[in-house]
């Protein structure tokens, strides 16, 4: 199915992108920029989460300069990125009412900002798209062996338990048709570290939306500290198994209207 907004996602029309920060002084203004190079009429929300280092203060200098294209939402403290999405997409729906596409993508340059129309290329046919790190082979810039294994085994062991078709369950550069964020109600959203993405691509799934790979290539961050603990790793690994223990003992609630 082929909607009639498709051509005008070509330039970022009805299309906002969402990047949650915390500490990411260095990255933010030149991926800004960046981003509305590739997409010119796109909308960019930036949700920071009260960074010490000055983020928030260089958000709000964008968003000054470019009123009609950028805006901050500002949390009072770190509170995990699953509620800095969350937030997010509700805050951008209410901000920018027209919009039909909503991105996300990671503020340190590990999501090529060049891929964005592939991702809105996939959601003229899908309604999810993910970006996908090991659909041909496995497409990681400069990570050590140990994260690569641990990101692979994770990704694996989320389809296994969930049986989600994605070959990339973990993988935050997302892109949402308004109609699965309407869906899959974010304040009943119980993950706040990776598993974010497995559980709102699960959720969009078991309501019958339909979920495409788009092969990327991720990028070690250049700058800043990654934010990945043991206390986010062990939520994923607890969570991935109720969503199992729910595709087991629950039918699925199919309502997608454009199935």
């Amino acid at each position: 199915m082929v909607l009639e907004d498709d051509q005008s996602m070509d330039t970022g029309l009805g299309v906002v992108v969402v990047i949650p920060t915390y500490n990411e002084c260095e990255n933010l203004a030149p991926l800004t920029v960046r981003v509305r190079e590739v997409l010119p009429d796109v909308k960019v929300l930036v949700v920071d989460d009260n960074s010490p280092d000055g983020t928030g203060e260089i958000a709000d200098t964008l968003a000054a300069e470019s009123p009609e294209k950028v805006a901050v939402l500002h949390r009072p403290e770190k509170q995990g990125l699953g509620a800095a999405y969350a937030a997010g997409y509700q805050h951008a729906m209410q901000l920018w009412p027209d919009a039909r596409c909503f991105i996300q993508m990671d503020a340190d340059f590990s999501h090529d900002p060049s891929l964005l129309p592939s991702l809105l290329e996939a959601v003229k046919e899908a309604d999810l798209a993910v970006g996908s790190r090991y659909t041909n082979g496995v497409s990681v810039v400069n990570w050590p062996l140990s994260r690569l294994i641990i990101s692979k085994l994770a990704s694996t062991y989320a389809r296994i338990v969930t049986g989600l078709p994605l070959t990339d369950s973990t993988g935050g550069f997302k892109c949402y048709r308004l109609e699965v964020l309407r869906a899959i109600d974010l304040s009943q959203i119980r993950s706040n570290g990776y598993c974010f993405q497995i559980e709102t691509s699960f959720r969009a799934w078991r309501k019958g939306f339909r979920l495409k790979d788009v092969p990327i290539v991720f990028y070690e961050r250049q700058r800043g500290k990654s934010k990945l603990n043991l206390s986010i790793a062990l939520e994923g690994f607890l969570i991935v198994l109720q969503l199992g223990a729910e595709r087991l003992f629950r039918p699925s609630t199919g309502c997608n209207p454009r199935a």
